[in-house]
Formats: C-alpha cells, structure tokens, sequence
C-alpha cells in the first residue's frame, strides 16, 4: 500500500467505518473496515512511525504510567538504581492498653500499623517501613507542559491618551499572607533504610521492627518482608512495650455529668515516637474502654479517658463573699479604691465503692482572678489540674478558694458625703488621710449649708415680690372708692416695707454668694491637692 499519510476516518450513514487514504500518487483510497481483518502498512518507516504514535498515544492517556528515558554521557557498564515516588494513603495507627487489675505487673502497650494498597499491584515479599511525622509535602505540575498567554502591545503614538488614576499606598501584608501553598499535606509516609534492632514480645502479639530517629521524623521499619495483595489492608504490629502509666479519675468543671471519667495518666517510657491514634484499653483482662491518642515523642505525657466512673460522684457548691475594701488612695483630684471578692468553690466528692482512687479535678482558669491556698499538681492553658486522693470514705470534700481584684476611680468631686464618711470611718485610711477628707466633708457641709441660705432667701424674695404685686392690685382697686384713706395708706406702708426687706434679702444673697463661692475655691484646692 503506496499510502504516507493517513487523512481521515469517516462514519457513513449505514454506519460503516471506513478509512480514507491519501496515496503517494495523488489518489484518495477508501476502504471499508468492517471487511478488514487485519492490516499494516507496506513502508517500515511508515509502519515504525504509527506504532511509535500509538505508543506516545497510550502513555498520554494512563494517569498512573508515565515513561522515564534515562541516557547515559558514557557507554562504560555501571549500576544504575532509579527510585521514585507515588501518592499512597497514609498509614494508621491503632492501639491496645493492658492494664492489670492487681497492679502486679506494669501496664503493655501494644500498636498496629494500618497500610492499605490502594495500587493495581500486589505487594510480594516487600521491604517496608512507616514513618511518623508531619513533613509539608504539596503537588505541583511539573509533567505537563507550562504556557505563558502573552500579551497584545501596541506602539504608545497608535493609542488616544486617558485619564489615568492611582491608588493609594497600603502596608505590606504580614510575611505568613504573602503566598498561599495549595497540595496536600502528608502526616506520614513510607520509606526504607537502614536501622538498630529493637525486639519485643508477649503472649498475644509478635513485633519485629527496627527503629530509629530520621531528623524530625521516627521511622519504623518492619523486619520481615509484607504481603499485601492490590486493594487489601494489613494491620502489622509495630510496638509492644511495658509502658509507665498510672489509673485516675479526671472530673472538669461544670461537666455535664456529676461522674468523672476513667483515664490513664501515660508517660511514654518506649523510647519511640507514638503515633497519634484511637487506643482500646483493657483492665483486669476484660475490655474498659476506648480513647484516642495524640503524637507523643519519647518522655512526653498524657492524659486519655476511657470510660465513666459510676462508684464516683461529684457535685459543685459555689460560695462567694461580699466584696471587701483594701486600700484607698488620692491624687490629682481621683480616689483608686483597691477592692477583692472571693470565691470558693467546693468540690462535695461521694465514693460509692470506698475503693481508693486519685482524682484530678480540673478547674477552669479566670484570668482576672487569683489562687488562695491550694496549689495546682499542674496546669493547661484553660484549666488547674488538682491531685485529690481519695480514700475509702464515703465523703470527702475539696474547695477551691480564688480572689478577684477590683480597682475603681472616682472623681472625688463627684462623690456623696455617704461614700466620704463611709471612707473616713474605714480602717483603710491613714490619720494623716482621714484628716485630709474629714477638712474636704468640713468644706462641703460648709458649701451645701451656704447652699441651702441662698435657696431660703431666694424663696423669700419670691413670696415678697408675689405679696407686692397682690398689694399694688388691692391699691389700684381701692383708688376709685372714696373714703378708703386709711387702708389705702395701710397698703404703701405695706408695700414700702416689702420693698425694704427684698432689697435686704438680696444683699444677703450675694453675701452668701460670696461666701459659698469661697468654700468652692478651698474645696477645689483641697480636693487637688489631696494626695496619699
């Protein structure tokens, strides 16, 4: 077949497949498909070139097969080992606490590692081991081809000039906002190298893995080589080690239920990272509970629950005292009153059983009060944590006593002769302040007295300038009758001596006036003067 290029593959209306070919002398062959069995090209550049399309065609297609060519500078033989790196699940753990009910043997605690193979391929006999740790891992593409759009210019002489703005400067963000990196983020990932042995064994589980710190990160690697076939799971043993641990009793307060909570208080005694977890806990032989367990490093602690305590209860009783005056000071015109109001709260513990228990009670933290007395075993961002040890008593009782401090200001201007008194009959006062504020309360008795003289005579001026006005209606009415002399002449005597007493009734008022306005002015010096 003379055909080199091939042009078109065409669909009839009978819906048969047929080939269209541009042959080398000029023709267009067409051939029908469906009576074609088979078929290649006669030209074996020709026939190398499609099957070298349909090969590059085919890899485009798989999103889980890509083609790596390696060329060697050198034609010298040598080893050549090529690693790579494909997206996989990440591995879990899960966990079992023994605990023993006598106390006559040290708590064990066992983990699994939880690999699924999500690939198309079985894993035969491989090499694996599991990393814990939080590496920034993301996805960029880097395989497919990048294109930058550019962009259309144009000479400035063939574009109208417009009007052209400007924005206003802004601060430069903070360095963390300057970027935003998109991927995933990996928490653990899978890996082989070279380790010291660390063996461990008990009835139940066998562990063979070898461990060590890789920078940040602890890597297990498993001993004997894993069959996971494609699409499965395995749970692979990876820890089991006496650890330290001790059983408790953890109430918070204002929990929603009067009963604490079983927990184990573990300190990790393996030497080993410990991946963070769900962990079933078994007591006495028999199943307590479960918990979930965060990462801890070697040395690390912590607290888990399990399970509620109903031989335990708990009930709050909340007292508060009244508030309590410590100090008072004065300056610039201003009292500070120091002021503390305490609170206790008592923790009323029944124990059902009369088993002997240690309760950590966790108290919240209120930051603008402070502790009395009893001092927390530790403490969280959020709450004290206090040891109790019960013992076989039915009742026993624990009380949490805090004190809030309370600073106030007050014009001193502003206050009440009750509040003044009220300060000057406090033991809070020094006898050099108590005579400080006894001369202020002197000097507004004397301001409110002169207060008072001034409102009576101003009251007098108004009753006589009302009688001087029913006087001059009386005179008016008794003008136009005759044989009214007498009591007309009554009525300016009268009337005369009204005026007499509102002229003397002033001159009293802008005498106390005078006087009053003195008081201020000592009062206000006093005032801004008092200082202690």
């Amino acid at each position: 077949m003379g055909a080199r290029v091939a042009q078109s593959r065409e669909r009839s209306q009978t819906s048969t497949d047929v080939l269209s070919l541009l042959t080398s002398n000029g023709d267009i062959a067409t051939y029908d498909l469906g009576s074609i069995t088979s078929m290649r090209l006669s030209d074996p550049e020709l026939q190398l070139q499609l099957s070298e399309y349909l090969k590059s065609l085919n890899v485009s297609r798989s999103r889980e097969q890509k083609s790596v060519y390696v060329d060697s500078a050198k034609d010298a033989a040598r080893k050549l080992s090529v690693a790579y790196t494909i997206p996989m699940p990440v591995w879990k753990s899960s966990y079992r606490l023994v605990l023993d009910a006598g106390a006559a043997k040290k708590p064990m605690l066992e983990g699994w590692a939880i690999i699924d193979n999500t690939t198309s391929e079985d894993w035969t006999k491989v090499d694996l081991s599991v990393i814990s740790g939080r590496p920034i891992s993301f996805v960029s593409r880097l395989y497919e081809p990048k294109f930058l759009q550019r962009q259309v210019a144009e000479l400035e002489d063939e574009q109208p000039l417009a009007p052209k703005t400007y924005a206003m400067a802004a601060p430069a963000p903070p360095a963390q906002a300057m970027g935003r990196a998109a991927g995933m983020r990996m928490e653990k990932f899978a890996a082989a190298a070279e380790m010291n042995t660390v063996s461990a064994s008990v009835s139940t589980v066998q562990t063979d893995t070898t461990t060590r710190e890789a920078g940040e990160l602890f890597e297990y690697k498993f001993g004997q080589p894993v069959t996971v076939k494609r699409n499965e799971s395995a749970m692979l043993p990876f820890v089991q080690q006496e650890i330290n641990a001790r059983k408790l009793l953890i109430y918070t307060e204002n929990s929603s239920s009067q009963n604490p909570l079983n927990s184990a208080e573990l300190t990790n005694s393996t030497g080993k990272t410990l991946d963070g977890g769900p962990l079933s806990v078994y007591d006495g032989g028999v199943y307590a509970g479960e918990a979930l367990v965060n990462t801890f490093k070697p040395g690390d602690k912590r607290l888990l629950s399990y399970a509620s305590d109903l031989g335990t209860r708990v009930i709050e009783d909340n007292n508060d005292a009244p508030q309590v005056l410590r100090t008072i000071k004065a300056s610039d015109g201003v009292i500070t009153l120091n002021s503390t109001t305490e609170t206790t709260k008592t923790y009323k513990i029944t124990n059902v059983d009369r088993k002997a228990k240690t309760l950590i009670l966790e108290h919240a933290i209120r930051y603008d009060h402070k502790l009395i007395g009893a001092k927390p075993v530790e403490q969280t961002p959020t709450h004290y944590r206090f040891e109790v040890k019960l013992s076989g008593e039915a009742a026993q009782s624990f009380s949490v006593k805090e004190e809030r401090v309370l600073n106030e200001q007050l014009q001193i201007s502003g206050t009440s002769d009750e509040q003044i008194g009220f300060w000057i009959a406090s033991n809070r006062l020094s006898p050099e302040a108590k005579q400080i504020m006894s001369g202020i309360a002197a000097l507004r008795r004397q301001v409110a007295e002169s207060n008072r003289a001034i409102q009576a005579m101003n009251q007098q001026v108004t009753e006589s300038t009302a009688d001087q006005e029913r006087v001059r209606r009386n005179l008016s009415s008794l003008n136009s009758v005759s044989g009214q002399t007498e009591r007309v002449q009554k009525y300016a005597s009268d009337l005369a001596n009204l005026d007499g007493k509102i002229v003397t009734l002033r001159d009293q008022i802008a005498a106390e006036t005078k006087k009053r306005d003195g008081f201020n002015q000592q009062l206000a010096q006093k005032i801004e003067s008092a200082k202690f």
